[in-house]
């Protein structure tokens, strides 16, 4: 049983999820003051914060067993990572939940920006004063707005400024100029034509390189009457300078949802009336805090049960750094090796990976989070990133990571365990950058994700095995969420049956008992 507690808020999705699951034991620590969660960190392997837990000194020291952190969301400024690193504990966020309502916040404010709206709004509606000549605005249409970072957030902002008729300038010193040029926009190294343009919209992580990246010296290189948004994180934008530059005119306009301090209820750009601001509203959708729970509850349970760690912060392949398209492959990889250790629970021989595609620049350091999938079987919390390749040394267990030739897919990785009674393999690749599956195993097709309860049954391809197979799962009230079937040489037949409830060892048993049985076997991911 791992102990997994939620130290801050989240929608209540995610706790269903939690505590559906029998082998994860939940602490809601919501309202238990912050003073007072030191006290029950203890007993915890996971912990799931948001922006009002500081992850600090303390809150590690008191945390003596925890695994690994889930910041359920994108920022982690109250996250020490260096501290979490010098404990061996994981720190991960959850960087894409929110993306849409980012978005679409960052286009009302630049809308707010170009039509003064909600100074309109409380004329009429608090003044009630009728003066339409007062509130004259511009259009987007036509206008060039400058983006500032092109990753998931900034590229929609563009998506959809274009369809207001904008042109695009983007400046990503770390992007492919071809995700800019190929939606219609252009390209710059050159930060001055960003600030050549009319609005000016900014969506970048804060670090050393980016915090106070416009300051007065940029502003003073801005066309007059430009309008700056920042959605994004307090502080990329000197708010001495913004303050300065709204107040002589230079600024014609400034949509703000964030600031170097929070709260900030009483910040001198509130006492403008060019500026629209919101209290950090980027997240704030029910869809959005309906994702950003659930998918922080599902990263706990899976670090909790080692078997992954997805967004995590400080690997040591720090998967930030790595080509948006090698990222998925991380966490599919290590879920394919415990996928395989489940499927045949011998001791093992030997780890190896084979990749397809350009992956495969990628092989060796794959290789690693094979390593913890395969052993986390047989090692629990024995094995980890940094003693992986050790331990494997250490009880003779043999590596390795090869390229092969493509076979049909643009990418693909196959995991190889080798036991002492059989070889497994696994493979799976990653459609659209960003839905990982499963699509063999031993030589039979399938298709499906990696996640779930699934009973794995090989058998000789004869009439009614599905029927025998349906009717035990319905004596016993197991529900059959999906099946798939693929079909082999030689008479054979791998089903993968995705269920809803746990499998006991009596059910694999009946069904290992069907005259059509080969070997049956029990997974979870």
């Amino acid at each position: 049983m791992k102990t997994v507690i939620v130290c801050d808020a989240i929608h209540s999705i995610g706790f269903e999820l939690l505590n559906k699951e029998d082998d994860i034991k939940v602490i809601d620590a919501v309202d238990v003051p912050k003073d007072k969660l030191l006290d029950i960190l203890g007993e915890a392997d996971v912990a799931i914060t948001r922006s009002s837990t500081e992850i600090n000194e303390a809150f590690l020291n008191a945390g003596k067993n925890l695994k690994a952190i889930v910041r359920a969301g994108v920022g982690v400024d109250n996250v020490d990572i260096d501290g979490c690193s010098r404990r061996g504990i994981i720190a991960m966020n959850v960087p894409t939940a929110n993306t849409i309502a980012a978005v679409e916040l960052t286009m009302a404010h630049m809308l707010s920006a170009a039509r003064s709206f909600p100074y309109a709004h409380n004329d009429l509606k608090q003044n009630r004063t009728w003066k339409r000549e007062k509130w004259y605005g511009v259009e987007l249409f036509g206008k060039t707005l400058g983006v500032i970072g092109f990753g998931n957030i900034g590229s929609r902002v563009a998506v959809r400024a274009k369809a207001f008729g904008m042109n695009i300038i983007a400046y990503d010193p770390y992007i492919d100029p071809s995700k800019v040029i190929d939606m219609g926009g252009v390209y710059t190294t050159n930060f001055d034509d960003i600030l050549a343009c009319d609005f000016i919209t900014i969506h970048t992580p804060k670090n050393s390189e980016t915090k106070n990246m416009i300051d007065t010296e940029q502003i003073a290189k801005m066309k007059d009457g430009v309008r700056l948004i920042n959605c994004a994180r307090g502080g990329l934008y000197n708010e001495d300078a913004l303050l300065a530059g709204l107040k002589s005119g230079k600024i014609a306009f400034a949509g703000i949802d964030v600031f170097s301090k929070e709260p900030a209820t009483d910040h001198p750009l509130l006492d403008l009336n060019n500026v629209s601001v919101t209290p950090h509203l980027g997240a704030n959708t029910l869809e959005s805090q309906a994702n950003i729970a659930r998918e922080a509850a599902e990263q706990a349970i899976s670090a909790a049960r080692g078997i992954s760690y997805p967004n995590a912060l400080n690997l040591p392949i720090k998967t930030e750094d790595l080509p948006p398209f090698v990222e998925p492959y991380v966490e599919l990889t290590s879920k394919m090796a415990f996928f395989a250790a489940q499927i045949n629970k011998k001791a093992i021989k030997s780890i190896r990976i084979e990749t397809e595609g350009a992956i495969g620049e990628y092989a060796k350091s794959l290789l690693t989070f094979a390593i913890v999938g395969a052993l986390k079987e047989t090692y629990d919390d024995g094995i980890n990133y940094v003693n992986a390749k050790f331990l494997c040394e250490e009880k003779g267990i043999a590596t390795d990571a090869e390229s092969v030739p493509e076979s049909g897919y643009k990418n693909k990785i196959t995991v190889k365990i080798t036991t002492d009674s059989d070889v497994i393999s696994v493979g799976g690749t990653v459609f659209d950058d960003k839905d990982p599956r499963i699509v063999s195993i031993n030589g039979f097709k399938t298709d499906f994700k990696p996640k779930g309860k699934m009973i794995v049954f090989k058998n000789n391809d004869i009439p009614g095995v599905i029927a025998s197979i349906s009717a035990i799962l319905a004596k016993e009230n197991i529900n059959i969420a999906d099946f798939r079937l693929g079909r082999g040489e030689y008479g054979k037949s791998l089903a993968v049956i995705l269920v809803d409830e746990k499998i006991s060892k009596d059910v694999i048993a009946k069904l290992n008992e069907l005259e059509a049985c080969n070997w049956v076997a029990y997974a979870v991911l």
